[in-house]
């Protein structure tokens, strides 16, 4: 299915780029590599370079060690010990050197579950920032991309989804989020190409 496109018309100033996750902990030869990463960076620096200073990154940081964390996501990290940062190159963390170019002016904050807004820093950036609409792009569409939308749907936020601008290691469950965002959320989620989101932000 085609993506639908900007039906509530042209971005303003008020927009703000979400970048999910776009490191070198899922690029190829990471530990999470998503094989579409790197393809998918190049509509990133698309954005980044035409929005300058109104871009977003947020950054998932692993576990300090194997076991760490609350509730569940003690097990992930007993499942996951090679990926706790106790294992791994510190740099694994960092933004693909691509979209590290534009921090600054592009702003970043660290998560440490799949939702970047469950530990406040978005929501604290945003408050009071006048921004009504979030143009989201990373990865993966059926992971960090889908809490991101799920998120921002709640809190009211128009959301523009780039989609050849996320990817996920499944091609199957990223084409079935696809129709879910097209399908079920049509109301408050535009799925658009990064052309039509380039050509449409003034």
């Amino acid at each position: 299915m085609a993506a639908l496109g900007l039906v509530h018309g042209p971005l303003g100033e008020n927009s703000l780029h979400l970048c999910v996750d776009m490191q070198r902990l899922f690029a190829p030869g990471g530990p999470w590599a998503v094989p579409w990463a790197q393809n998918v960076a190049a509509g990133h620096r698309g954005i980044d370079r035409k929005t300058s200073a109104a871009n977003a990154v947020h950054t998932f940081v692993p576990a300090a060690r194997p076991g760490e964390g609350p509730g569940m996501w003690a097990r992930y990290y007993q499942r996951w010990a090679e990926v706790t940062l106790a294992d791994i190159d510190a740099g694994l963390v960092d933004l693909m050197p691509s979209l590290a170019r534009f921090v600054p002016p592009a702003r970043t904050l660290d998560k440490h579950v799949y939702s970047p807004w469950t530990e406040g820093r978005l929501d604290a950036m945003l408050n009071g920032s006048g921004i009504d609409t979030l143009v989201i792009t990373g990865g993966e569409t059926d992971v960090c991309v889908l809490a991101t939308v799920l998120g921002s749907i709640d809190r009211g936020f128009r959301v523009v989804l780039a989609t050849d601008a996320i990817c996920s290691s499944v091609d199957q469950t990223h084409e079935a989020l696809l129709e879910l965002y097209r399908s079920r959320f049509s109301e408050q989620v535009e799925t658009v190409m990064i052309e039509e989101v380039l050509e449409n932000w003034r």
